[in-house]
């Protein structure tokens, strides 16, 4: 593996708070990740469930974990079930976790080889009480995948139908959003990987650079440190494609005049860096992207110092704050008229997305980050202290042909926000600096 073993007391941590939500006599069973598969023999990169991972730490596919806090013996109340290996598999795979190296890295004592988990579920589940059993339930997904986890259930559901099955996920939901030191340290790690790729990106970009020519740049960055590469399909996007959202070709050349909008962050360990910049491609910003460019920082930072802190309820306070914000910027751009947004802010009524300043910015100011890009939330989710979440306020110009976006990663404090990217460089004058200080 290319990142550094993490301390298993994260994963030892993380399964005894998840036990002390479990009821008495409950089971939870979650299972890894399938390869997943192209077309023909082929198949892409392995990336585990994150709900296992987040337990154990193991990062292999074919392993399974089952919970028992209050079995009367000791030893089946955490159980680890892992792929056994043979020369074969070695030639053609590489090494994988034996039982020693799996409760090395998961703290797990009791490992056994996946042959032995259908008996271990034959003799567990009639003993249960109530079984949590896990499904992907984020808001946003629009998988149709049809995992391990949710193969396993509909079996376990038609074997034992009297057993009563329970949702796993807004348990683990609610552990998930705060985070530990250790992820923090490796959520940190994630974002100084990323930095170094933007200061890299950052010495390169000048008119005539192709799109694609900047992601290689980053991707060479991101891997050299120890990467697994992109957290995310990267979205470099320079000119009018700084207005597509998920702007995904990154194949067009970067022209003079023209902003190049970077979304992209390294992935370490699992977990995710998150970072948008937007700079001009010739190292100086014209009067009016600047002018857009000051509108979206001092947005940004509202966020970070004053909106975001712990208790504040995420959709209904502070998405709404933030838009209030937002629309005092525009005014001040001259896009929208104060006595019309006056008129909208007396409207309680109104819906968010039928606002006037959807047209210049129409997305999220923010969401949790953690082994998933777009980690879990809680519905009606507060921020919570730990936490990580992004903060990405942008304005969209799509008849004047460019867009502002910038993002940092921040853990939420009672005492002050901790930004995870305050070395990576934002500022329009620091920008302008060192692009300077490179074509010199």
């Amino acid at each position: 593996m290319k990142y550094d073993p993490i301390d298993s007391q994260l994963f030892v941590e993380n399964r005894r708070r998840l036990a002390a939500q479990l009821p008495p006599g409950s089971v939870a069973i979650v299972h890894s990740a399938d390869i997943p598969w192209r077309c023909a023999d082929g198949s892409t990169r392995f990336i585990q469930n994150s709900d296992l991972f987040y337990l154990t730490g193991v990062d292999q596919e074919e392993s399974m974990l089952i919970l028992w806090p209050d079995a009367p013996d000791p030893e089946l109340r955490e159980r680890l079930f892992v792929k056994e290996t043979s020369e074969l598999i070695a030639i053609w795979e590489g090494q994988k976790l034996t039982r020693e190296s799996a409760t090395t890295v998961s703290g797990i004592e009791n490992v056994q080889w996946n042959d032995a988990f259908e008996p271990a579920i034959r003799r567990t589940v009639p003993k249960a009480e109530r079984l949590f059993l896990n499904y992907n339930e984020h808001a946003r997904s629009v998988s149709t995948a049809h995992t391990p986890d949710d193969r396993f259930r509909e079996r376990i559901q038609f074997l034992y139908p009297e057993i009563r099955c329970e949702r796993l996920a807004p348990l683990l939901t609610r552990l998930r959003m705060e985070k530990s030191d250790i992820e923090i340290a490796l959520l940190q790690r994630a974002c100084d990987i990323t930095r170094d790729g933007f200061a890299r990106a950052l010495k390169f970009i000048r008119p005539g650079v192709k799109e694609y020519e900047v992601e290689a740049e980053l991707a060479h960055e991101f891997l050299r440190q120890g990467s697994r590469g992109f957290a995310y399909e990267p979205i470099v996007a320079s000119g009018a494609g700084n207005c597509v959202l998920h702007y995904l070709d990154n194949d067009q050349v970067c022209r003079d005049g023209d902003l190049l909008l970077m979304d992209v962050g390294a992935e370490y360990a699992n977990y995710n860096a998150d970072l948008t910049r937007t700079v001009p491609v010739n190292g100086r910003f014209t009067e009016r992207q600047r002018a857009v460019y000051d509108a979206v920082h001092r947005i940004f930072r509202a966020c970070i110092d004053d909106l975001i802190r712990p208790g504040v309820k995420i959709r209904e306070e502070f998405h709404k704050q933030a838009a209030r914000i937002t629309e005092d910027e525009l005014i001040g751009l001259g896009l929208l008229d104060a006595a019309e947004v006056a008129k909208e802010r007396e409207d309680e009524e109104l819906p968010e997305e039928k606002r006037r300043y959807r047209k210049w910015f129409m997305h999220g100011v923010s969401h949790s980050l953690g082994i998933d890009v777009h980690d879990v939330t809680a519905p009606e989710a507060e921020f919570v202290e730990n936490m990580v979440v992004t903060v990405e306020p942008g304005l969209y110009l799509r008849d004047e042909g460019f867009g502002v976006r910038l993002e940092n990663d921040i853990v939420v404090r009672a005492g002050g926000n901790l930004d995870l990217m305050a070395d990576i460089p934002i500022d329009g004058d620091e920008i302008e600096s060192l692009m300077a200080e490179n074509r010199s």
